[in-house]
């Protein structure tokens, strides 16, 4: 079977892209769109992709010219879709460890303006041991500092030869926070100041934000894919077919002006502020799995997939987001509602299957950053916490309720035992309160400001709903006091 690189014409186009970092991830989201772009003539960028980590390697991308395909699947418009794409954008791969000759020569590309990276959220940090005389440095802003540095050395500080710095990785002002890790490094190197001051306003650290599940490499039905597109794909990675990349900058016009991607019809933002946009991920897509993951684990479920195809859960959901969380997102209302309608969907991917109990990781965390604004919020303006988010603090509790044996706490769903995940003082509170009578054992967990970062029994009608709502799952089951709350609950026309 012929290979994937001889099926399509690879176009040389200039390296204007430096990005660190080979996985699925951007391999599937930022090489997919800037493909596109190149190919609906509004970019005209090759990337240059660096392995940024010592384990791991490119024989298998190289073995295919750095060609590969996308496949992308799910719902869209109330229907199954599949679509591909084979990606020519990657140019070359360049191991920064065993190549760092070729490595070090990209900084001395003239068209270079981009630079991409994902290193993981644990990728960006400031390491004081990290030393300008490595070759590469250890830790990603060090290499970047470093390159950065050469490149200025190269072109006499030319103003023109700064880069435009897109880091993806899941932390919260990831330019700010790279661009601060990269200035530290400077001063402990004692590089030139006239370099720092080119490194500040010469170069746009930009912040972002993405979305789309990659699912990676389809092991299982590789044979059957490979049979239907009539050639071979080692690198071959799939996903969902939504994405989003919002990009923030003070410069943001001139960024969108050299990045166009919105042009060639990709779904990328520029904005001056992504926050709304982060709340909106955070709140809706976020806040559905953890307000109704657990509850819907309880009555008996295992998947998201399950979740959306059972009736009871699918009503709890669709009354968490189009309810209670959507109208506290700040983005104007159509907006917000095409985004939830959007996850919708998304959830019903027959392609993924997402398991209830990753969700419920670390949930108490995840319930404070993504529930637990709208609640407060909701309080203030109409003088009562949300009923149905109420409930899904109630199902929480039920879930964490466990006992604690070699090390391990377990919880129970009917016969079956399940694994309790979260940190440890969060797993010691509730072994040491679970068999408490419903009222106090609210009120004990939410007054832990340590967990919630204040005493949340001053928020009206809080404490009465949840431990009401505990009472009924203890009772009844989580299903029977789920519709059982949503029967007393006012319709709500969506």
């Amino acid at each position: 079977m012929r290979k994937v690189s001889e099926t399509v014409s690879k176009a040389e186009r200039p390296i204007k892209i430096l990005q660190f970092g080979e996985g699925n991830f951007l391999r599937a989201f930022a090489d997919w769109m800037v493909d596109i772009a190149n190919e609906r003539g509004v970019l005209d960028a090759g990337i240059a992709l660096v392995k940024p980590i010592e384990y791991g390697g490119l024989d298998a991308l190289r073995s295919q010219d750095c060609v590969y395909t996308v496949l992308l699947r799910g719902r869209q418009n109330g229907e199954t879709a599949a679509s591909s794409r084979v990606v020519t954008s990657i140019r070359n791969a360049v191991d920064c460890y065993t190549e760092y000759e070729d490595y070090a020569a990209l900084a001395k590309e003239p068209a270079l303006r981009f630079i991409i990276s994902n290193t993981t959220e644990a990728g960006i940090v400031f390491d004081k041991s990290d030393k300008l005389t490595l070759a590469p440095p250890k830790s990603y802003p060090g290499k970047l500092t470093k390159f950065l540095y050469e490149r200025w050395l190269a072109f006499d500080g030319a103003e023109d030869k700064g880069c435009m710095v897109f880091p993806v990785e899941l932390i919260e002002r990831n330019g700010q926070w790279l661009l601060s890790c990269c200035l530290m490094l400077c001063e402990l190197w004692a590089l030139p100041e006239e370099f720092q001051e080119w490194l500040r306003e010469c170069n746009i650290f930009c912040q972002t934000l993405v979305d789309r599940i990659v699912t990676g490499y389809p092991k299982d039905e590789i044979a059957g894919i490979e049979e239907k597109f009539g050639y071979e794909d080692k690198m071959l990675v799939t996903g969902e077919p939504f994405a989003l990349w919002v990009i923030e900058s003070d410069r943001i016009e001139q960024v969108r002006g050299e990045f166009p991607l919105d042009k060639a019809g990709l779904p990328v933002v520029f904005t001056g502020d992504l926050q709304p946009y982060r709340e909106r991920k955070v709140r809706v897509l976020n806040g559905a799995h953890t307000s109704t993951a657990l509850a819907a684990y309880l009555a008996g479920l295992n998947t998201v997939g399950e979740m959306m195809a059972d009736t009871e859960t699918r009503k709890l959901l669709e009354r968490n987001v189009y309810g209670e969380l959507l109208p506290y997102v700040p983005l104007p209302a159509d907006e917000v509602k095409a985004f939830a309608d959007s996850v919708m969907e998304r959830f019903e991917n027959p392609f993924i299957q997402h398991s209830l109990l990753s969700i419920a990781l670390n949930s108490v965390s995840k319930f404070k950053a993504r529930v637990l604004p709208t609640i407060k919020e909701a309080a203030e303006k109409t003088s009562a916490a949300p009923k149905p988010l109420c409930f899904s603090l109630a199902a929480l509790m039920a879930f964490y309720s466990g006992e604690q044996r070699d090390g391990q706490f377990y919880g129970k769903r009917g016969d079956a035992e399940y694994e309790i995940m979260d940190d440890a003082h969060v797993i010691h509170f509730f072994a040491e309160n679970k068999n408490l009578e419903p009222e106090e054992f609210t009120r004990k967990f939410l007054a832990r400001a340590d967990f919630w970062g204040s005493d949340l029994n001053s928020v009206n009608g809080f404490a009465e709903n949840v431990a009401e709502y505990l009472k009924n799952i203890r009772e009844k089951g989580a299903r029977e006091a789920a519709a059982s709350m949503l029967r007393q609950e006012a319709a709500v026309s969506y």
